[in-house]
């Protein structure tokens, strides 16, 4: 039965969800923490929990940054932690939205989990899913009413503030204040802009999560906001009219590299091409990729940091021939110099297909064509991106990509038992184990 936003974000219970949406939030939440412990260890991570550490302060609510320990203001936390995750670029996201939920709103539910000491395990679960739902839906709103591609952060933030409004105990027109507030200075920040130019600020989605804690605190002390045009408007309620209904959080996609998800279908291709025929890059003369216009636009051949590492299609694509896989070692620096990857990320040609511009964003197709040095010619088919939500991973391989990701960061004994935690969440477990284990 569908439900008002209102009701779908105070009243929605765990037992409320159907049975085969409830294992979905923990599997979204082993993901995430895996990707966030790899991205811990990048640079962009360390500089925003120094910052957030130096300048949100804890006061009378505090919690602790993920994979660090330092207590912050609740709006701190989320503000790290997402930018943490979305620092190695394989976490899932919303083909439709062509962007992600996860990486702002789990920061953003463990805050309010350690600061307002919402310990059940369940409530945290069916927070996660309400933080999906209401993001993916302001995504698709969002992009319908204004012509600019915005990041992430600019719907996580009122996914953000609503799971404010749930934990705080908000009154329904402090809600609506803390959506207001929360779209309004969600920042809607161009997304091909840090495609052209990547750096840092990549998807927006750390700030998005502090903007919506924030919005949730300033709400429940007074501050007004403005009517969210992309919840309220009447050109946009069919978006909202299935809360309760439909769960958006089945159709996310699972990455199975740690860069842009439109660089994945040409990498999967190359990679199907060298299992088939046996290959190593020395058979390889040349790489021809064919693909959609967004994934053209990752054009960083050379990349000299990680972020234009993971916002390049030919890089990744090069590496995968050369290595026979893309993980955190090929988006790092010691991959850069690597003359095999670099001969074919700067030789391969990409051209854009109407076929494949017309299937995006709800497809991303590519096919590649090797120039072999002994002159034969291997064309692979269409090929899509693994991990859709009609093709997904199964249980062996989420639990290897989390391990791979996360024991080196905590030692295997350690992952496991982060991963005990987790699964367990549904089951009764605390939050405030899992808070424990990662704060480190």
């Amino acid at each position: 039965m569908a439900l008002s936003f209102n009701e779908f974000v105070h009243d929605l219970a765990f037992g409320d969800l159907p049975e085969d949406i409830r294992a979905l939030p923990a599997w979204a939440v082993l993901d995430l923490v895996g990707i966030g412990s790899g991205g811990a260890g990048m640079p962009v991570s360390r500089i925003i929990r120094d910052h957030a550490a130096a300048h949100f302060g804890a006061g009378a609510k505090s919690a602790r940054m993920l994979f660090d320990g330092r207590a912050v203001s609740p709006a701190g936390a989320a503000l790290a932690g997402g930018m943490t995750i979305d620092a190695l670029d394989g976490h899932d996201g919303y083909n439709v939205a062509k962007g992600h939920a996860g990486c702002g709103v789990l920061p953003a539910a463990l805050a309010y989990a350690e600061a307002e000491a919402r310990d059940d395990g369940q409530e945290f679960l069916t927070a996660i899913v309400i933080g999906y739902e209401i993001a993916c839906r302001a995504a698709v709103s969002l992009h319908a009413s204004v012509p600019d591609y915005h990041t992430s952060g600019a719907w996580v933030a009122i996914a953000c503030a609503a799971l404010g409004a749930r934990a705080l105990g908000l009154n329904s027109q402090q809600t609506r204040d803390a959506i207001g507030i929360a779209e309004y200075h969600g920042p809607r920040s161009q997304m091909m802009r840090c495609i052209d130019h990547p750096t840092m600020v990549k998807d927006g989605s750390g700030w998005g999560a502090m903007a919506g804690v924030s919005a949730a605190y300033l709400a429940r002390d007074g501050f007004t906001g403005a009517p969210a045009i992309t919840v309220e408007a009447d050109d946009v309620a069919s978006y909202w009219a299935e809360l309760g209904d439909t769960w958006l959080i089945a159709d996310q996609y699972y990455k199975p590299y740690p860069v842009c998800r439109w660089a994945q279908p040409p990498l999967q291709a190359v990679l199907d091409l060298r299992a088939e025929y046996s290959l190593t890059s020395d058979d390889v003369e040349r790489i021809d990729v064919v693909t959609f216009h967004e994934s053209v636009r990752l054009a960083k051949r050379h990349p000299v940091n990680t972020e234009e590492a993971q916002y390049s299609t030919a890089f990744p694509t090069a590496a995968a021939m050369v290595r026979g896989t893309v993980g955190v070692d090929e988006v790092s620096p010691a991959a850069f110099g690597d003359p095999e990857i670099l001969r074919l990320a700067g030789s391969m040609t990409m051209a854009e297909s109407d076929a494949y511009n017309a299937s995006f964003p709800a497809r991303r197709i590519a096919h590649v064509e090797l120039l072999l040095k002994d002159g034969r010619r291997l064309n692979s088919p269409p090929t899509e991106a693994e991990g859709d939500p009609q093709t997904p991973p199964d249980e062996a391989a989420r639990n290897a990509k989390f391990h791979a990701l996360a024991n080196p960061r905590f030692g295997v004994e350690k992952a496991d038992r982060i991963k005990t935690c987790i699964m367990s969440l549904g089951d009764g477990g605390a939050v405030t184990d899992l808070t424990g284990l990662t704060a480190t």
